[in-house]
């Protein structure tokens, strides 16, 4: 039988613990951020830097599915916060549904939380967390209002690899991406290997990717999703990075689903649009 158990953290954070035959989980209220994954009898599949002190209000926890919302990245106006303002709310549990172990919860963040100087219109925007033995997250947007809006966002995925030199992610060929500003660049060949900071917005990508590391394979697959960021700081960058240790680029690499550039989401009134990822181990 599945429990959930609403908990705070010594921190002050509130999160729900999740137990069922088929996974564990955390998830905290602030940011609605899966923190923690992992399947019956497997290895988490979620990576948390032990650097972070999971303090309110600071950008969301360095790890797990932090949710970026409504841009992704830094904003054309640069005194606006970095990937949005939705990481550092407190959202509203809003639903449980439990059928055969498998557990869907599901969280909104109130329009009255909106910071009304950076996102003035009359949106709602739920996130639902399905456990099972994969983890998937659908990011609902609904315009309530009566013109278009255009919004950017991300699921900002990190996960544990063991080691990035001896990661490989596949699933690339076809698509083209803009690094450090930059491009867009043809991708050469299926797979990316890692030797440097690797920071790529890709578009024009397939439904599924997967990362092969020392651990075993993750994959990450999307839907309704034609972008996606592949994210690794590396040495120098490691040093600079909040709540992160200068050893820690080793041991994760972020493959984030994604809307940004072309694939941005334009929502006509009454109109609604969900990003959905999916995460499992193959071994």
């Amino acid at each position: 039988m599945a429990t959930i158990r609403q908990l705070t953290h010594t921190n002050g954070l509130e999160y729900l613990q999740i137990v069922s035959a088929r996974s564990e989980a955390r998830i905290f209220l602030q940011g609605a951020q899966v923190e923690y994954f992992a399947p019956s009898g497997k290895a988490p599949l979620l990576w948390v830097s032990s650097a972070d002190e999971y303090q309110p209000g600071t950008g969301g926890i360095r790890g797990g599915i932090p949710v970026c919302w409504p841009w992704f990245g830094n904003h054309e106006n640069s005194d606006w916060p970095a990937h949005g303002f939705a990481r550092n709310k407190t959202w509203d549990w809003i639903g449980t549904q439990v059928e055969d172990e498998v557990v869907s919860l599901r969280f909104t963040l109130a329009p009255e939380k909106y910071e009304r100087q950076y996102w003035p219109h009359d949106t709602r925007v739920e996130l639902e967390v399905i456990l099972s033995d994969t983890l998937t997250l659908k990011l609902t947007n609904i315009n309530l209002g009566n013109k278009a809006v255009t919004l950017t966002q991300a699921l900002h995925s990190y996960f544990p690899i063991g080691d990035i030199h001896q990661l490989q992610a596949s699933g690339f060929a076809g698509a083209k991406y803009i690094e450090f500003g930059a491009g867009p660049y043809a991708q050469d060949g299926d797979r990316v290997s890692f030797e440097k900071e690797t920071d790529r917005v890709y578009t024009q990508l397939g439904p599924v990717q997967q990362l092969h590391s020392v651990n075993g394979t993750i994959e990450v697959s999307r839907s309704n999703s034609q972008s996606a960021v592949l994210w690794n700081p590396w040495i120098d960058k490691a040093k600079r990075l909040s709540r992160f240790n200068d050893d820690d680029y080793l041991q994760m690499v972020c493959l984030e689903a994604a809307n940004v550039l072309e694939d941005a989401v334009t929502l006509a009134p009454g109109q609604s649009h969900t990003l959905s990822t999916s995460i499992r181990w193959l071994d």
